[in-house]
């Protein structure tokens, strides 16, 4: 059996180590609302991400530690400059009133969605994952199981490695002003909204959050979405390993 000298074990300390994996940068625009706020939360604190630049409108005081404002002078998604990332998270929940840091913050419009996936795209992201606010009852089941509209059949051809739609519902808008014939079809609309099975109905932010979080970390290469019923059923008491499982394959 050899011995090690001293000069040895100092050698042996000074080579460098096996370095670990970067962690992944990401881009987040949405920010606001109640989910918004939750979903923040969740990928700054577990800390699985290296930096998240979250878009804003102009400066604020941020307290959360890995968080970045990445501010945008104006609408214009295509003449942002681009920003390296490798994970995108797309939301759209206004900002409430009442929160300046939400005023502050940047929120895209749905029909901003193509142009902000391209820009994220652009910025080298490959795994997107998108939340859509989801009005109870106004899907059939095909489209709520896949894509829905030529915007998000667009975000599907720009090469993402990952895309994950998730649909959140949420209660129907209601409408105040228009045409006699759009309120009457939205009243009655509501009324029938008492009638949707239970797991069509919305589900509390930290729930929504905790799938956005896990499919983000765990999706496989591919387009993957999860329909309300999905979002429902992971936010019960021991379901989201199990809807993990049945959606993405992973536990």
């Amino acid at each position: 059996m050899s011995i090690l000298s001293p000069f040895d074990a100092l050698r042996g300390a000074q080579r460098p180590g096996q370095k670990a994996a970067a962690k992944p940068r990401m881009l987040l625009a949405g920010a606001t609302g109640l989910l918004g706020n939750e979903v923040l939360n969740r990928v700054v604190g577990a800390q699985n991400y290296a930096l998240v630049q979250v878009l804003a409108r102009r400066p604020y005081v941020q307290s959360l530690r890995g968080m970045e404002l990445l501010t945008q002078e104006c609408d214009d998604v295509p003449q942002w400059p681009v920003q390296p990332a490798d994970v995108g998270l797309i939301m759209f929940e206004p900002a409430r009133l009442l929160y300046q840091r939400e005023s502050a913050l940047w929120t895209p419009q749905p029909a901003q969605l193509q142009a902000v996936a391209q820009w994220m795209h652009d910025c080298g992201v490959r795994t997107l994952a998108v939340v859509l606010p989801h009005d109870t009852g106004s899907l059939p089941q095909a489209l709520k199981q896949g894509l829905s509209n030529l915007d998000e059949q667009g975000v599907a051809t720009l090469g993402f490695e990952r895309l994950i739609f998730v649909r959140s519902a949420r209660e129907r808008q209601k409408v105040s002003a228009g045409h006699f014939l759009q309120r009457m079809a939205s009243t009655m609309l509501s009324s029938l909204s008492y009638m949707l099975p239970q797991t069509e109905r919305p589900v509390r932010a930290m729930h929504v959050a905790k799938l956005v979080e896990a499919a983000l970390l765990k999706a496989p290469p591919g387009i993957h979405v999860a329909p309300p019923e999905r979002v429902w059923r992971a936010a019960q008491k021991n379901g989201l390993q199990a809807e993990l499982q049945d959606w993405l394959g992973q536990a």
